[in-house]
């Protein structure tokens, strides 16, 4: 295994990534998750009409082809884009990775008006079909929380 100097980290590479979320059905994850982060579904790239058409080009088989949307992007385009993919198998274990929506706002802000905040997102994205699943923390400033295909997220 290669050893990391600390010289190695004296330049840092900008790097571009996505997200990509093995999923029963991208479609209800997309809207879902663009409704929650405040991202839109994303435009095909360049030179072709739909996502399927640029899926086909690079040889994808027809189990990864989807109707509706399957990727999503911010509209501000300083967060991820993120890719619902087509996996037939259901999710059996704990996320490894999950992720946390801030919505409580500013430390400085009162811890009332943050418990407030994180409540009505919560209860905002029940609503849209994710699954409370508890409080994790006293303070109630976190809530654990299930998108609707069972992946884990927080709210804090």
């Amino acid at each position: 295994m290669p050893v990391v100097t600390p010289a190695a980290w004296e330049e840092p590479v900008p790097v571009r990534f996505q997200l990509v979320i093995d999923c029963a059905d991208p479609d209800r994850l997309a809207w879902f998750w663009s409704a929650a982060l405040g991202y839109e579904p994303a435009s095909p790239p360049a030179g072709f009409a739909t996502w399927n058409d640029f899926y086909r080009d690079l040889g994808l088989p027809d189990e990864y082809l989807v109707d509706g949307a399957d990727r999503i992007s911010d509209p501000d385009g300083h967060g991820p884009d993120i890719w619902f993919r087509v996996e037939p198998d259901a999710k059996t274990v704990k996320n490894r990775l999950h992720l946390d929506i801030h919505a409580s706002g500013e430390r400085t802000d009162p811890l009332e008006t943050r418990r407030k905040r994180v409540d009505a997102e919560a209860n905002r994205l029940a609503g849209l079909g994710a699954t409370i699943t508890g409080a994790l923390s006293e303070e109630g400033l976190a809530v654990g929380m299930k998108d609707p295909e069972g992946n884990e997220f927080d709210i804090n």
